[in-house]
């Protein structure tokens, strides 16, 4: 079963740019759509951008325009480019399949504060 590994959190104040990966153990070529998900702290997972192998995309209401969901299967990675970052988008993010999800990874922390 394919997993993955969330990188490139970070610190960074309101209004900055952060760019997480999401790096498979195996070919994500055949995997129809990924996601990004997150999770604030005493809060549920939500979902929060999907792609889908024909490269169509879709974003939660509160991230549209600010974040970028893109996939490289030649590198069996997808990507998440967030701007414009407000402190409601602290939480650990996490990538995954939309469907038939693998187990979760360890996340990588993006917290946004001044």
């Amino acid at each position: 079963q394919v997993q993955f590994v969330e990188s490139g959190g970070g610190l960074v104040q309101p209004g900055g740019s952060l760019r997480l990966s999401c790096a498979a153990s195996g070919s994500i070529f055949g995997i129809v759509a990924m996601g990004w998900y997150r999770q604030a702290p005493g809060k549920l997972r939500e979902w929060v951008a999907t792609i889908r192998s024909g490269s169509s995309t879709n974003y939660r209401d509160s991230v549209k325009g600010r974040f970028s969901i893109t996939r490289d299967n030649a590198k069996n990675t997808v990507y998440l480019q967030m701007n414009n970052l407000k402190p409601e988008d602290t939480a650990a993010y996490y990538c995954n399949r939309i469907s038939s999800q693998s187990p979760w990874g360890q996340g990588t922390q993006v917290t946004v504060s001044s």
